[in-house]
């Protein structure tokens, strides 16, 4: 069982920044990848960054030059940085850990683009 908590959500206006963090209660290298995904309103959810255990890193083309995935193995804790917000950003963020025979989801964060 895997335990995600993730934290750093809010309201930002449009150019601006938010870093998100998922704090996982195994040790990251047993995962094999983590990725946050984000579901707006009446959407369904999608992929926006993940991070594989061999650190192979993709991004969804709508964020790519404006978020970065990453990781502190020490901490177990896997942040993504999210530069330049758009309105079109905002939806509810959730951290995800992909094993070998089970995913895990945190509870999700919401992130509000808003002038």
């Amino acid at each position: 069982q895997v335990q995600l908590v993730e934290s750093g959500g809010g309201l930002v206006q449009p150019g601006g920044s938010l870093r998100l963090s998922c704090a996982a209660s195994v040790n990251l290298l047993s995962i094999k990848a983590m990725g946050w995904y984000r579901q707006a309103p009446g959407k369904q959810r999608e992929l926006v960054a993940i991070m594989s255990s061999a650190g192979i890193i993709n991004y969804v083309d709508s964020v790519k030059g404006r978020f970065t995935i990453s990781a502190d193995n020490a901490k177990n804790t896997v942040y993504l940085q999210m530069n330049s917000l758009k309105p079109e950003d905002t939806a509810v963020y959730y951290c995800n850990a992909a094993m070998t025979y089970n995913n895990y989801w945190g509870q999700g964060t919401q992130v509000t683009v808003s002038s």
